[in-house]
């Protein structure tokens, strides 16, 4: 149990407000939060003071305030994901022998934002910076498996949003259903030749405290030499770490 209550529940009403879609009303955080009227009403007057939160009189509601924004800014600036993932990917290419890499999830594809090479190994296209179709690799895959039904229907609504890149992977969201079962029930996300011919990856996310994919962990190796049972192994390991870290809980349901 924390040993600074009021501070655990500011938290929990930020939290609440960082995830809704519009600012909302005084009742509405009371019974999402669980606080009585009064607690309510003066820790959103202490982070109005703090410019955490805003009030908008006209509309009866509360959404964040610039203080949040700038929060949210500075935690890109310092990338701590980045600097959690580096040490364990590297750790994992040394334990695997095979090149990984991190990568979030951003509308459709995926953004490459940490990776190791593993040497000798042969050139990949996932350098930091480089984005895919996220149905298309086993990072994309991994992260969207954990998402809600309805945000991956939201995502790919059309058969336009289906690209590929060598005529194979999904071509429709009852395919990417059937592929986000498969990852499910496995336990960790696959491709084959659907990035680039002759090389195959195995992909697990990484959640925060809320069980929400933040980024997934994987390993890409040559079709034709890579274990894939024990890379996934190795792989779900690094992502349950990192998760552990970021989080405290793991990946394993």
């Amino acid at each position: 149990m924390s040993q600074v209550p009021a501070a655990t529940r500011a938290m929990r009403v930020l939290r609440f407000l960082a995830g809704q879609p519009d600012p909302v009303a005084l009742d509405r955080i009371m019974r999402a939060c669980e606080l009585p009227r009064s607690t309510t009403y003066h820790l959103l007057n202490a982070m109005i003071d703090e410019g955490f939160v805003v009030h908008l009189a006209d509309e009866h509601r509360y959404g964040l305030g610039l203080a949040a924004f700038e929060l949210g800014s500075g935690y890109a600036r310092q990338e701590p994901l980045q600097r959690l993932a580096r040490r364990p990917l590297a750790t994992l290419v040394d334990r695997v022998g095979q090149s990984a890499h991190l990568a979030v999830l951003h509308g459709r594809e995926v953004l490459y934002v940490v990776e190791e090479r593993a040497p000798g190994r042969p050139p990949l296209v996932t350098d930091v910076g480089v984005r895919l179709p996220a149905h298309l690799t086993a990072s994309g895959r991994a992260v969207l498996a954990r998402l809600p039904a309805p945000q991956v229907r939201a995502l790919y609504s059309q058969a336009a949003d289906f690209v590929d890149r060598h005529g194979a992977g999904p071509r429709s969201l009852s395919a990417l259903r059937r592929v986000l079962t498969d990852t499910r029930q496995r336990g960790y996300a696959v491709e084959d030749g659907e990035v680039t011919p002759g090389l195959a990856s195995v992909a697990v996310a990484v959640l925060d405290h809320n069980e929400h994919p933040v980024a997934a962990v994987a390993v890409t190796f040559p079709r034709d030499e890579g274990d894939q049972p024990r890379l996934a192994g190795a792989v779900t390991a690094t992502a349950t770490a990192l998760t552990r870290r970021i989080s405290g809980r793991s990946t394993e349901r």
